[in-house]
């Protein structure tokens, strides 16, 4: 069987068919400097080969996010010029048509994860919904989400998605997808990205509608004066130093962040009053004028904060105490669902409403029974994205079947879907055992 092309602006690209879809693979949209603002990359007069995965972003390893990706990020190759982009494609896709298309933002708290990573293969979504999926990879932690200082640019991560979705914008209509039509997807830090895409310079025409998953909007604000203080250790690392000695440095970076309260939990982020964001003091203000342009749909899991007790040593110590450790377990979990995803959550969607937007909400509420876990942080990327090999060893869903996910999964995929072909959301799309939404009014 020929392999697919596709003829578009960027050049003639070759794909690959993978069973019931169609992949393109690894296609760069831009290339940047260290510590600088990324440049579209040029049209190509030569065939470009899209069949091999994106690299992940030079990232250190996690104490939760590489357990939890395993072997998704391992299995990939690793560098700094990381600025790559892949379509999955329904298989009886062709070039006239008109398929609503969603761009998936990685979260991973803007310092690991990758667009192809495993976890994040959206080949169910694209087999059942007859969507197009454009997965991201962009620039991470200390080369992507600190700056502002020292010859280096803020917001470089973001600035590299934005990059991203020019290139869809001018390229996707040779795929079949719908310039007109594209929905930005993203959990935790990639939603918490697609919340400050909203407001930033020179993305507003470039998606139409946002899906905010978990995303961490109690902790964005307040971070100045923690940042200043990571651009100091920040400063040490030479510009010519090697990637490995970059990655090394920053766990001292991180360690600057301590003793800032709340923000210090995701170190690294969106820096306001840099290019492309406007000034603290205004963002609510631009939230609220950008609002007419964007369908929103947003929430979190039940129970968001359980995630963290493994990883937080005076969580985990309070949640072990015998007696009380139960109690105690639960107000953690209460707190940090609250504190940095429902109420801001709440707060995100009602702003925009106000502001002349369509707004919905959601909560997720499934989750194991049997693993302390519950509907915990992260629970909706099994519903989403992968497949029983990829996800099989992974605490997040241990003690359920796989059938029961698989099915619970294609109810949120059509949820997801749905919202991303009209903007709405029907009443009889919910589904009582895993989730629920409403229309946010003014």
């Amino acid at each position: 069987m020929t392999p697919p092309s596709f003829d578009t602006p960027a050049g003639r690209l070759l794909g690959w068919r993978d069973g019931r879809v169609i992949r393109a693979t690894g296609i760069r949209y831009a290339r940047a400097g260290r510590f600088q603002a990324p440049v579209a990359e040029p049209p190509s007069s030569t065939d470009i080969d899209a069949t091999e995965w994106s690299p992940a972003c030079a990232q250190a390893d996690h104490p939760f996010g590489m357990g939890l990706m395993q072997s998704s990020v391992r299995q990939l190759a690793t560098t700094e010029d990381c600025l790559r982009l892949s379509l999955t494609l329904p298989e009886d896709v062709t070039p006239g048509d008109r398929r609503p298309v969603m761009v998936w933002i990685h979260g991973g708290s803007y310092v690991f994860g990758a667009g192809d990573a495993a976890i994040y293969d959206p080949k169910a979504l694209v087999e059942e919904q007859g969507v197009i999926v454009v997965s991201v990879t962009y620039r991470l932690g200390l080369l992507g989400f600190l700056g502002g200082a020292e010859g280096r640019a803020a917001n470089l991560g973001l600035l590299d998605i934005i990059a991203a979705l020019r290139w869809v914008k001018t390229n996707i209509a040779a795929f079949g997808g719908d310039p007109d039509c594209v929905t930005l997807f993203g959990q935790s830090a990639g939603g918490d990205a697609i919340a400050h895409l909203m407001i930033a310079e020179g993305a507003q025409d470039l998606f139409r509608r946002a899906i905010i998953q978990s995303a961490p909007l109690g902790i964005s604000l307040g971070r100045r004066k923690m940042t200043e203080a990571m651009m100091k250790i920040a400063a040490r690392v030479a510009h010519d130093a090697t990637t490995e000695d970059v990655i090394a440095a920053q766990d001292s970076v991180v360690s600057a962040a301590s003793g800032f309260g709340w923000p210090a939990s995701m170190p690294f982020g969106t820096q306001y009053g840099h290019h492309p964001l406007p000034e603290e003091r205004d963002i609510d203000a631009a939230w609220s004028r950008c609002a007419p342009r964007f369908d929103v749909l947003i929430g979190l899991t039940a129970e968001e904060g359980s995630f963290f007790i493994p990883i937080i040593d005076a969580a985990k110590k309070m949640a072990a105490l015998p007696m009380i450790g139960g109690v105690l377990r639960r107000a953690i979990v209460d707190t940090i669902t609250r504190k940095v995803y429902a109420a801001a959550a709440q707060r995100f969607a009602k702003r925009h409403v106000q502001g002349g937007g369509r707004a919905f909400t959601y909560l997720i509420h499934w989750g194991s029974k049997t693993n302390q876990l519950g509907a915990t942080h992260a629970i909706d990327l099994p519903l989403l994205f992968g497949d029983e090999q990829t996800w099989r060893d992974a605490d997040l869903i241990a003690g359920l079947d796989w059938t029961e996910v698989h099915s619970r999964g294609r109810k949120v995929r059509e949820v997801w879907s749905s919202f991303a072909r009209t903007g709405t959301l029907e009443p009889g799309l919910i589904e009582p055992e895993v989730l629920s939404y409403k229309s946010v009014h003014d």
